[in-house]
């Protein structure tokens, strides 16, 4: 008798049947903002850490992120930086009911490579609009992404829009932005607080009133193609006390 067939056997004997593989708990697939690469990336190993599958972050713009949604592609979990996109999701009935929480908040500065100490003026408009103005400015997208949309509230709230779009360089996403600025191809750029934080060759060289453009919100959702229990179990895990407190430490709020 074969050995697979003695296995089977004695595990009948035993009233136990053999766990096939696809019985086995899988990552959970969460398509997240670039802002959140480190501290969602920690997050998801404090959660393996626990005896869960690791789960298998995307990073992306939230709008590209969406749109991949939108079109038909499947995942488990989506983390937006605005509201705006996930309202989209939302629209088409995309998301599942009772599963979206707003639980991040962040700041929007302007940053500059280490060595230099520019101060940003945000008042009067004149004097922001010669700093900003004056020479390429890293945004991401303002058509769409969310720090580019902030940002662009931000510079019209404060009267320089006109003055400092011809010089914006757009990037597809906030690190891409932020990476111009990183290897000097822009002088200056804006991007999140979280963002400047986790760079070690930019430094925050104004700060943004919170006043000056939306509220920047992180809004979480299980989305309705998901199957994986594991799914929503890590929803409830990010948007815990426990959970927010990880993101916290990267220089995020937690609502």
């Amino acid at each position: 008798m074969r050995l697979g067939h003695i296995a089977a056997l004695a595990l009948a004997l035993l009233g136990l049947t053999p766990t096939p593989a696809s019985a086995q708990p899988q990552p959970a697939l969460v398509l997240a903002a670039a802002s959140l690469q480190e501290s969602l990336t920690a997050a998801a190993a404090a959660w393996a850490k626990k005896g869960h599958p690791k789960p298998t972050l995307s990073f992306a713009a939230s709008s590209a992120l969406a749109r991949q949604v939108l079109a038909g592609g499947a995942a488990d979990l989506f983390v937006s930086a605005d509201e705006a996109w996930m309202d989209a999701l939302a629209a088409k009935r995309l998301i599942v009911s009772g599963t979206r929480a707003d639980f991040l908040g962040n700041r929007l500065v302007v940053v500059e490579p280490r060595g230099r100490h520019t101060r940003i003026p945000l008042r009067p408009a004149a004097a922001l609009a010669r700093v900003l103005g004056a020479a390429p400015l890293a945004m991401a997208d303002t058509s769409g992404v969310p720090a580019g949309t902030y940002g662009k509230a931000a510079l019209q709230r404060l009267g320089v829009w006109p003055a400092v779009a011809p010089r914006i360089v757009q990037a597809e996403n906030v690190r891409a932005a932020l990476a111009l600025v990183e290897r000097g191809a822009a002088p200056f750029g804006i991007v999140y607080a979280t963002d400047a934080r986790a760079s070690k060759v930019v430094r925050v060289a104004g700060i943004f009133p919170q006043a000056s453009h939306p509220p920047i919100v992180y809004p979480i959702a299980r989305l309705t193609a998901s199957t994986n229990p594991e799914a929503e179990a890590f929803r409830r895990f990010l948007v815990s006390h426990e959970g927010k407190a990880i993101f916290v430490t990267f220089g995020f709020s937690a609502r």
